[in-house]
């Protein structure tokens, strides 16, 4: 058995049957996990969730900021051109159903090294013990109340977790922090509108503050970040989204060994 992280499919169906030929895929055996957003963008979005329903069996995933952004769209019955055909496919209560089960954090144990799994990454000022118990606050929140959960999500406030924060303003700094993070200042906050990696005073991307945290036996890997092409130059912090919907490349780890694959956007 070998456990195989993709990053951002975005719809990308036929590079990610591509990815999966290469690696040889074989779900009465394999594991893939995909490190969020499935949906958006690319030209495929409904078969892509297909493929995942279909092997189900052999696939676990985290949410992302377009996954979210899709749960909103079919709860709050809008429309959207580029997931028209999601939304509008006879199979949308099952989507929806699968989409709502899954997690902001996964965690993998393989060979004795643990690997934690989330879209956007792992913000220093949450060890590994909190970042589990938010990922799972927010999961429940989706199971009881996900219409509203998904109409008060959106927004770049409160910028910085605080244990204090309750209901809604509380639910939307967690899942900021799993799925749209990258830049955070000094002390732990937010800072949303920056995307480009020029230099900007205060602007740190998180990964150079979470890396301190971990030990010899850990690893983060997520996506989410298209502009780094994967490359934090950390070992123990993996990016995967190699911007595959924008031309370049879709790209999985195998855990056991932590080789890498990739498949060039047709």
């Amino acid at each position: 058995m070998s456990h195989y992280v993709i990053g951002d499919v975005q719809g990308c169906y036929d590079e990610l049957i591509n990815l999966c030929s290469k690696i040889k895929f074989n779900p009465k055996k394999d594991k893939l996990i995909f490190a969020g957003d499935l949906v958006n963008r690319g030209p495929k979005s409904l078969e892509v969730l297909n493929f995942c329903l279909e092997n189900k069996k052999s696939i676990k995933a985290v949410l992302g900021n377009h996954d979210f952004y899709l749960l909103y769209l079919i709860e709050h019955k809008k429309n959207n051109r580029s997931l028209k055909t999601i939304l509008n496919a006879n199979n949308i209560s099952k989507i929806h159903k699968w989409l709502k089960k899954l997690p902001l954090l996964l965690k993998f144990k393989i060979n004795g090294h643990n690997f934690w799994i989330s879209h956007a990454g792992i913000p220093y000022i949450w060890d590994f013990k909190t970042a589990k118990k938010l990922s799972k606050e927010v999961q429940v929140a989706l199971k009881e109340d996900s219409y509203n959960l998904l109409k008060n999500m959106w927004g770049d406030t409160p910028s910085k977790w605080n244990t204090k924060l309750v209901k809604y303003k509380r639910n939307r700094v967690i899942i900021n922090y799993f799925t749209r993070m990258r830049f955070l200042d000094n002390k732990g906050a937010l800072k949303l509108k920056k995307k480009n990696l020029k230099s900007e005073k205060n602007h740190i991307p998180w990964f150079e503050q979470t890396t301190h945290n971990l030990k010899e036996d850990e690893s983060i890997i997520f996506g989410h970040w298209a502009a780094l092409e994967g490359k934090t130059n950390l070992d123990n912090i993996i990016g995967l989204d190699t911007g595959c919907v924008w031309g370049n490349k879709l790209t999985a780890i195998r855990l056991e060994d932590k080789k890498l694959y990739q498949v060039r956007r047709k």
